[in-house]
């Protein structure tokens, strides 16, 4: 989890446009004018996601008469084609919905676990046997490419256990637009191009980590190259494996021809998940909890996910008084650092798969424990160690999406393969690639979220919802390893605390903060370091400096947000899409 600086790529990327010294952007004439641009505003519909053609299909899917989740899928599908550098049916998926209907929130948990086959010994053998192999030298810690990471994905099981619920048109129609892209080609965006290309660079230098790349080649790359921006990339394997899923249901998945074919593939390469493990799988719908920071009901899902940590700083910032101190201002940001290095050393400690480790997350998100921690928090210095507290019973590649159709339904969705790509394996003609989550199990006997068979891992990815006054208010998310916690906390701040508008939210300036221990075992580095982008007062960055803290740059790390808000009153959606990605908010 912790974040590998993106010089290649911001160095990839600086080569591939003209040069610009002498020339700025033009100036807006209404709001913020350093915003990227103003919301998007409808009555009827609305999709935000990290791609433009992922954000029109979801619309063509709500005017077809389609429910919020149904463009949801259509655009998660779409979304694993168009940007497998971040996402795809090998990974995992989190969803909350808004049902007006029933007026209830509604999370969905669709994680996968490890093999049932493979025991903490065996694991750590393998991961000895894997270094030795390469001849790298030996980390305590699962490989972040190859077999040993892969868990059962989860996506398709979320998918369909979604559109049971909430599905108003086939599953067929909703996967049939990614199935024709997939077969007749789309061209590729700026960003995804530049990851593609260096998530190919860093799987070649890993091979023998991988131990198959043959079938990732053949899937991902053209004539031997990752796509440019603009070319056009065709995955006939994925259109066919869709197919399947569409036409055979959840089963063609986990207990069909594509779930042997998985089989046979990890048992050819020397991976331990078989065909056991996808057909006895199934995810779980689960109870989004909440906290009410200044009137507004934040709501996040449980563990596995690091959700909950976003409601422990909430529950430490409230005691302070963050519009006086100012946006942006030294003291609004020592308080927000102190309490994300608090509530990050909780989360290292406690979260894991509840099935195996039992934690005490109510009391880390009470009103008493989040009064106990704001008390030890000094505004004017860091403190040099931050523990976890005594409640009393970095990197990932993720793609968050929104949608909002007439009826009021809203879907705040997250899906990701975790680190880049993924696992570097692809099975045999299925044209996806498996995610590397077990990545973040602990190989140390004690901890919460040390490696078991059967048992689902630590996740970074989190879907958040707000409610006011008992009435939706936004679905949001910030996708990016460990910068969603912070990243939702900062965007939160800047609607509650400081009236910012739902585009200038997300585009004004953010911070990362890293060092605190983590649920992978890393012990914590004292006060840690802050990357701060380039919006900030460089003489604030020069105070925090002082009392204590580690300012670096920016690496690019810092997320990818989009949003969608209810007005209730005037029933109106208000869009946002993330200015750091390549993606887009439309609505009608």
């Amino acid at each position: 989890m912790r974040p590998v600086l993106l010089a290649s790529l911001l160095s990839c990327l600086a080569s591939s446009a003209f040069a610009t010294d002498g020339l700025g952007r033009g100036d807006r004439y209404s709001g913020n004018p350093w915003a990227s641009r103003s919301p998007v505003v409808a009555q009827h519909g609305m999709a935000a996601t990290e791609q433009p053609l992922a954000s029109q299909i979801a619309l063509d899917i709500l005017k077809k008469g389609g429910s919020a989740v149904d463009a949801a899928i259509a655009a998660n599908a779409a979304l694993g084609l168009m940007e497998p550098v971040l996402n795809g049916i090998g990974g995992d998926c989190f969803a909350i919905v808004w049902d007006p209907k029933t007026g209830k929130l509604y999370g969905y948990n669709g994680s996968g676990p490890s093999a049932k086959s493979r025991d903490l010994a065996k694991m750590r053998e393998e991961v000895k046997a894997a270094y030795a192999r390469t001849g790298m030298p030996y980390k305590d810690h699962i490989p972040p490419v190859g077999s040993l990471p892969i868990t059962v994905p989860g996506t398709v099981d979320a998918w369909f256990a979604l559109h049971d619920r909430f599905g108003k048109l086939s599953m067929a129609d909703d996967l049939a637009p990614a199935i024709a892209y997939a077969k007749n080609g789309f061209p590729v965006t700026q960003l995804v191009a530049a990851y593609w290309k260096g998530n190919f660079a860093s799987f070649e230098k890993r091979e023998k980590l991988i131990g198959d790349l043959t079938n990732a080649r053949a899937t991902y790359l053209i004539d031997g190259h990752a796509p440019a921006e603009g070319e056009v990339f065709h995955n006939p394997d994925l259109a066919h494996t869709l197919t399947l899923v569409a036409e055979g249901g959840r089963d063609a998945f986990y207990k069909g021809s594509i779930a042997h074919t998985i089989d046979a593939y990890f048992k050819r390469v020397g991976g331990d998940l078989r065909y056991a493990d996808f057909a006895d799988f199934k995810g779980e719908w689960v109870t989004p909890q909440s906290v009410n920071y200044r009137g507004y009901d934040v709501y996040e899902l449980p563990p596995n996910g690091q959700g909950f940590a976003v409601l422990e700083m909430l529950q430490i910032l409230k005691h302070f008084d963050i519009r006086k101190m100012g946006q942006g201002s030294a003291d609004t940001l020592t308080v927000m650092l102190e309490a994300k290095r608090m509530a990050y050393e909780d989360l290292a400690r406690y979260y894991a798969d509840p099935r195996f480790a039992k934690a005490p997350m109510t009391a880390l998100i009470s009103e008493a424990y989040g009064e106990k921690r704001a008390a030890s928090i000094q505004p004017g210095h860091a403190e040099a160690t931050v523990g976890p507290g005594d409640p009393k019973l970095f990197d990932g590649d993720t793609t968050y999406f929104t949608t909002a159709d007439k009826d009021g339904m809203m879907v705040s969705i997250i899906q990701s393969n975790y680190r880049g790509m993924g696992s570097g394996l692809v099975a045999d003609g299925l044209g996806f690639m498996f995610q590397d989550r077990g990545e973040l199990y602990s190989l140390r006997e004690g901890d919460a979220n040390v490696y078991a068979p059967g048992k689902r891992p630590f996740h970074t990815i989190i879907p958040a919802f707000v409610m006011k006054d008992g009435k939706p208010f936004l679905s949001f998310g910030l996708m990016g390893g460990d910068m969603q916690p912070q990243g939702h906390v900062q965007v939160l701040s800047n609607i509650i605390d400081f009236g910012m508008n739902v585009q200038d939210a997300g585009d004004a300036a953010r911070w990362r903060h890293y060092g605190n221990a983590e649920p992978t075992g890393e012990a914590s580095e004292g006060i840690g370091t802050v990357e701060m982008e380039s919006g900030f007062d460089p003489a604030v960055k020069a105070a925090l400096s002082n009392r204590g803290y580690k300012i670096v740059g920016g690496s690019g790390n810092f997320g990818g947000y989009e949003a969608i808000m209810f007005d209730a009153k005037q029933h109106v959606y208000w869009g946002a899409t993330e200015m750091r990605k390549d993606g887009t908010v439309t609505g009608y």
